[in-house]
């Protein structure tokens, strides 16, 4: 996390004001369950020690003035008119967020605001909501002292915010892990209905590692849209045979097997297989998890990427590749890609003893397979959104 020493007197240098507070959201990876959450299925992300912090303090007039540790420039936008600042380059998530407080019926009154992020960009990793999660936090606390925070509610406000203010359509699991995480802890989360519940993730001699291919994703969005359409047309299907269901989420293993033969084209049937068999592993994960039986949750993160892979068809060359170097390596229980596909990381689960040697083999194979050079993040879980006191 950021020191927020240095990021106080930072602050005095901007914006000459002393009386200031500190509010944090981490970013977050998906462990299992991968294009389930448009479908209304299940996902099991965890909040990461990395994530972004931002210092505010009051200001007299009715502006927030919007400043990053890593940028030169100051936005600067007047509270009555936010709806003029939707396609500014930097700021928009933030403002965003404000603008959707205000609508819920929140106070939001003139601030400045320095951000520090400590998520690495281009990753996956939910750096955009991490900035607004900590955003609604932050303005929320300060402005609305006595209202009690409905942590649900701030999470489908920071999607608002990025669905209909940037532009961007994402799902609802970025910010309600960002908001809602817990230290040793995976979150269960139903898409459909956002029910939830942590589930004990206790790697204790093992970490995260997450591997980032540093491949241009030039295909994810096209494909992603292909899969959503891919998904609703085996559902259509699937519906002549189980007219109960409205989403791929309420489809068991059981129900699909005995209605599959519904679904004609055999490319749908694969997305399909993927969906409902992926459901399955984030439930059989619940079962794994609350045994402390790593091992086994290991296997049911290989088994998913192999769906991806070959279900799916999400993966490609850098992510397989990734994917099978690691199992390479002695001392990792399992790896998968996360994200939407065609790009973006692997997460790996890797023995602390063996995250160097991990670093060294996978990233040597996979250049000379690739011909380029992967990052590697080694992360903890982290607790969600929240004030930061006396630097802790």
């Amino acid at each position: 996390m950021t020191n927020i020493y240095e990021l106080k007197r930072k602050f005095l240098e901007i914006f000459r004001d002393e009386q200031v507070r500190f509010f944090y959201s981490p970013g977050r990876v998906n462990l299992l369950g991968e294009h389930t959450d448009y479908n209304g299925g299940y996902v099991l992300p965890v909040a990461l020690n990395v994530g972004t912090t931002v210092c505010i303090g009051k200001r007299e007039d009715n502006k927030i003035c919007l400043s990053a540790t890593d940028l030169s420039e100051l936005v600067c936008a007047d509270i009555e008119n936010l709806d003029a600042y939707r396609k500014i380059e930097w700021g928009n998530y933030q403002l965003g967020v404000a603008y959707e407080l205000l609508k819920a019926g929140y106070k939001v009154s003139g601030c400045n605001m320095l951000f520090d992020d400590t998520v690495p960009h281009g990753a996956g990793l939910s750096s955009s909501a991490a900035i607004e999660c900590a955003t609604g936090i932050a303005l929320i606390k300060v402005f609305n002292p006595d209202e009690e925070i409905n942590r649900v509610e701030l999470a489908l406000l920071a999607q608002r915010a990025e669905n209909q203010f940037v532009g961007v359509n994402c799902g609802i699991m970025d910010q309600f892990a960002s908001v809602m995480g817990k230290r040793d802890n995976a979150i269960f989360l139903n898409c459909k209905t956002l029910e939830y519940k942590y589930v004990p993730l206790n790697l204790g001699d093992y970490v995260l590692v997450i591997t980032n291919t540093n491949k241009k994703r030039s295909l994810a969005d096209s494909k992603y849209n292909e899969r959503r359409k891919e998904c609703e047309k085996g559902l259509e299907a699937l519906k002549k045979e189980l007219p109960g269901i409205t989403c791929l989420g309420d489809v068991t293993v059981e129900m699909f097997e005995s209605a599959k033969h519904v679904i004609k084209d055999s490319i749908i049937e694969k997305r399909v297989r993927h969906v409902i068999y992926e459901d399955d592993r984030v439930l059989k994960a619940i079962d794994v998890l609350n045994k402390n039986d790593l091992v086994e949750f290991g296997k049911l993160m290989i088994a998913s990427h192999e769906s991806l892979r070959d279900l799916y068809e999400v993966t490609g060359k850098e992510l397989d590749t990734l994917f099978e170097e690691a199992l390479k390596v002695e001392g990792v229980l399992g790896s998968r890609m996360t994200g939407a596909g065609f790009g973006g990381c692997t997460v790996s689960i890797v023995h602390k003893s063996v995250v160097e040697d991990f670093k060294v083999l996978v990233g040597k194979n996979y250049t000379e397979k690739t011909g380029l050079i992967p990052d590697f993040y080694v992360m903890e879980t982290d607790d969600g959104s929240r004030e930061i006191i006396d630097g802790f």
